[in-house]
């Protein structure tokens, strides 16, 4: 199963053939590098490394470089590794456009990292209703409320929801549709929102469960 790195641009719109508006994220989706193949005899498992971009050399360790010195380059921003079914169809240094995988219409699921919200209270983290304005209610408006027992059990248990960085997580969208591949614009349009600010890496599978 190969897949593309991609850079969000943004989202905008665009119009189907039967004139309705469709909202679509715009992906700048230029051709990944095959850097290091994993098969079944030698590994253990079938799997495809790519890499993505570009970044100074001296930001990279030198066990990184010499990892991908085989693919022809060492300067890559951003590695992935895949899962595939027939390793002996890539090799080392063969690149990968997004026209190679997808199509109009394929499904697909986008992973990313979330925006950051920094240090955030449970109202606005989960949604909590806060509290009374009134009835006693003293500098506690947007407060959690109680967190825990009386004397038993004497403690928090784990995985309350308390205040706590919020976003700046892992996040994957399964199922959005390719509106369309522009192979001269090494752009690719995807209905509906994907996780991330502008700029961000994004990477794009076929979906798991299309």
């Amino acid at each position: 199963m190969a897949a593309i790195i991609g850079t969000k641009i943004g989202m905008t719109r665009v119009f189907d053939d039967g004139g309705q508006s469709v909202p679509v994220t715009v992906v700048r989706a230029t051709p990944v590098t095959v850097v290091r193949v994993f098969d079944e005899e030698t590994h253990g498992y079938n799997a495809i490394q790519i890499g993505s971009g570009k970044r100074k050399e001296k930001r990279i360790s030198k066990a990184v470089r010499g990892q991908m010195s085989p693919a022809g380059r060492s300067d890559f921003e951003i590695l992935a590794e895949l899962l595939v079914d027939d390793p002996s169809a890539y090799e080392v240094g063969q690149s990968i456009s997004a026209a190679d995988v997808f199509s109009a219409g394929d499904l697909v699921d986008v992973t990313g990292r979330s925006k950051g919200r920094g240090f955030s209270g449970v109202v606005r983290r989960y949604k909590f209703a806060g509290q009374t304005a009134t009835h006693g209610t003293h500098e506690s408006f947007r407060g959690p409320g109680g967190i825990g027992a009386c004397a038993y059990p004497g403690r928090v248990f784990k995985g309350k929801k308390m205040p706590g960085q919020m976003g700046a997580l892992k996040r994957t969208i399964q199922n959005l549709t390719v509106v369309a591949v522009r192979s001269e614009d090494e752009v690719i349009l995807l209905k509906g929102g994907v996780p991330g600010a502008r700029n961000g890496r994004v990477l794009i599978r076929p979906a798991v469960k299309g």
